[in-house]
């Protein structure tokens, strides 16, 4: 993720909350209670202007994205989180097994971009179809494909993007470099815009 992330070269800030590990279920802890998220961010902004690797603490777009079981946290951070409005981006990797009504909800009061890849064995493709169903149904479009199909222009031009791959659970995220290829298409300034 880090090299992917790196290799994008976007004027970011990469975070990456790790759950407790070999945990029994997805519980997201602290970021799913009220202001979760923006008490999370602000705890970085803090750290890093007190690093002095940042010169202010106003919260800019915040990208969520997850695989597996991060499905659940991320959809309190879209209603509860207390950033919701900063939130331009969420990107799950074979990880909508529920809490859809939360990702609906945001998909029809903001307008940011969703992207959801998943397989065919990894126990999100039903959840996934049925989404789909219900957008078709609420006359809401988004862009379906396959991942071999996929271009970077699909990326730039539609806000909700399902990918179906080929690839096992396990392989979403790095096999084809999709954290890069999605962070890439994304219209957030380059490093070498900032150091000019």
């Amino acid at each position: 993720m880090i090299e992917q992330f790196s290799a994008a070269k976007k004027n970011a800030v990469f975070v990456f909350p790790e759950g407790p590990k070999d945990a029994p279920d997805s519980f997201g802890g602290r970021l799913e209670e009220k202001d979760g998220l923006k008490n999370f961010v602000n705890d970085v902004l803090k750290y890093l202007k007190e690093k002095k690797k940042i010169d202010h603490s106003n919260i800019g777009k915040i990208i969520l994205a997850g695989h597996s079981g991060a499905y659940r946290v991320i959809s309190f951070c879209l209603m509860r989180g207390g950033v919701t409005k900063n939130i331009s981006d969420v990107i799950l990797f074979d990880a909508l097994y529920g809490q859809t009504e939360k990702y609906a909800y945001w998909m029809d009061h903001y307008k940011g971009l969703f992207i959801n890849i998943y397989t065919d064995n990894g126990g999100t493709k039903t959840e996934t179809e049925n989404l789909m169903a219900d957008l078709d149904g609420w006359g809401i479009p988004y862009f379906k494909t396959e991942e071999n199909d996929l271009q970077t222009a699909d990326l730039r031009k539609n806000r909700l993007i399902f990918i179906h791959t080929d690839l096992g659970h396990n392989e979403v995220i790095a096999t084809r470099n999709q954290f890069y290829q999605f962070l890439a298409s994304r219209p957030l300034s380059d490093i070498s815009a900032k150091r000019k």
